[in-house]
């Protein structure tokens, strides 16, 4: 059985080869990071479902933000049960200027994402970079 750190330290791998991804635009190598069914939250209201739609999402983000965005991770916390992770994280959101000037939404989030454990390799199953604002 694998410890607790040594999930810790995959699944943070993984999340920072994710936002290196995201920045790089190389999103058809993200969506392997993601489970067939995985969600991402676009929006406060507006969530896509699935890899294909999590990729053409990411396409429309990184256009919104002038294709400069550039996820970075500051404190995180991991909730390990079995094969299933609760990673709550601190992210910062990093664009252009005029990117930031015209986004309605904070650049600094208290995100969460839940990882599930497929025979043998960790994957994204649910990705919310809004966190809890959501029941706000």
């Amino acid at each position: 059985m694998i410890d607790n750190e040594t999930i810790e330290r995959e699944i943070k791998s993984i999340i920072d080869t994710c936002d290196f991804l995201i920045h790089e635009e190389r999103f058809d190598e993200l969506v392997n990071y993601y489970t067939d069914d995985a969600i991402l939250v676009i929006k406060p209201g507006t969530i896509v479902r699935g890899r294909n739609k999590i990729k053409s999402a990411f396409v429309k983000i990184a256009e919104y933000f002038d294709n400069s965005i550039k996820p970075i991770e500051g404190k995180m916390l991991y909730l390990i049960a079995g094969d299933t992770v609760l990673v709550l994280a601190q992210t910062f959101l990093e664009a252009s200027e005029q990117a930031k000037e015209k986004s309605e939404f904070s650049m600094e989030r208290r995100a969460t994402y839940v990882f599930r454990n497929i025979e043998g390799k960790w994957f994204c199953a649910i990705d919310n970079s809004y966190g809890t604002d959501l029941v706000e």
